[in-house]
This record gives C-alpha cells, structure tokens and sequence, in this order.
C-alpha cells in the first residue's frame, strides 16, 4: 500500500497547508506547470517526487522530468501528462500513450480544474488535481492524495482552499 499526493499548476509557488496535507504521502507526483527549481526542491526534500514538465516550465526542469511519465505502482501502471485533457476530449499525445500503455490510472494537470472521473472507454481513471498555485483562472486551490493497494485506487481525498485566503488546511 502506498499513500500518493497529487498536485499540479504551483506556477512557482506551494500553497499554505501543503506539507501538512501530503505529511503521511509516501510519494508526491507533480503533474506539471511546477515553475521553477525551488519547488521541485522543498516537494524533493520532503517526499520522493515523480513529475512531468508544464507548458510553462523552463529548460531546467524539461531536463529533470519527461512530457510523459509512465510508471508502475503496486499492481497500477500510470501515464502522468501535463496537457492531457480528459475523458472523451484526450489530447492526441494523452490518446496515444492511453492506447498504447493500457493505464489504469491517467494523471494530467494544465485546466487548473479538479476533476476525477471514469473512463468506461478505455477502462481508467482519471485525475486531474486542479491548480495548487497562486497564479491562473482558478478561484481554489485544489490538491488531491490517495491511497494504491495492489491494484485498488482507494481513499480519495480533496484539499480545497480559497485562493484568496491565507492559512492551513480548510
């Protein structure tokens, strides 16, 4: 069993209230638009991360993390893609990776838009943690964790917040 923490779109900047929310994560997955070095660092530091880079995101963190990352976890293979879209509007890099790699988990960030749901078609889920930083179109910060058991995706949790409000977890 492992604890996961899901993120996206910090733009440079980590919201108050997030160590304490990824605290008992085993890992963190950033599914990019992370911003700069800094942040990539204090997630490091804290927890093992795995990332993608971000349409906004500079040379120096393309050459630490993939467009793509397709990974295994327990008994759950994971494609994580920064713009992917989502069930029945995929991207045609998200199409080709999901029918290429079979995932039962399919992660990708850039809408700044919470949303988990289903794929009947392909047979996967689908995350996307909405917008953990300060800068966009956002009016919450959103950031999700979970748990992977074998090949269950289990105790979903949603961390929400004001953008506008300072403080800890809501």
């Amino acid at each position: 069993m492992i604890r996961i923490g899901l993120l996206s779109d910090t733009h440079g900047a980590l919201p108050d209230g997030a160590f304490q929310f990824l605290e008992h994560c085993n890992e963190i997955w950033h599914a990019g638009d992370i911003g700069n070095a800094q942040v990539i660092h204090q997630l490091d530091k804290f927890k093992p991360l795995r990332a993608v880079y971000g349409n906004i995101d500079g040379k120096d963190i393309r050459l630490q993390f993939p467009l793509i990352n397709i990974f295994m976890v327990e008994d759950v293979k994971v494609v994580m893609i920064h713009i992917g879209g989502y069930p029945g509007r995929y991207t045609h890099e998200a199409r080709a990776a999901i029918l290429k790699e079979k995932p039962k988990l399919f992660i990708s960030g850039h809408s700044h838009i919470l949303k988990i749901m289903y794929d009947k078609r392909n047979k996967l889920l689908h995350m996307n943690p909405g917008a953990a930083g300060k800068f966009g179109i956002h009016q919450k910060i959103t950031m999700v964790r979970f748990v992977i058991d074998k090949n269950n995706i289990t105790e979903v949790e949603v961390f929400e917040k004001d953008r506008y409000k300072t403080g800890g977890l809501p």
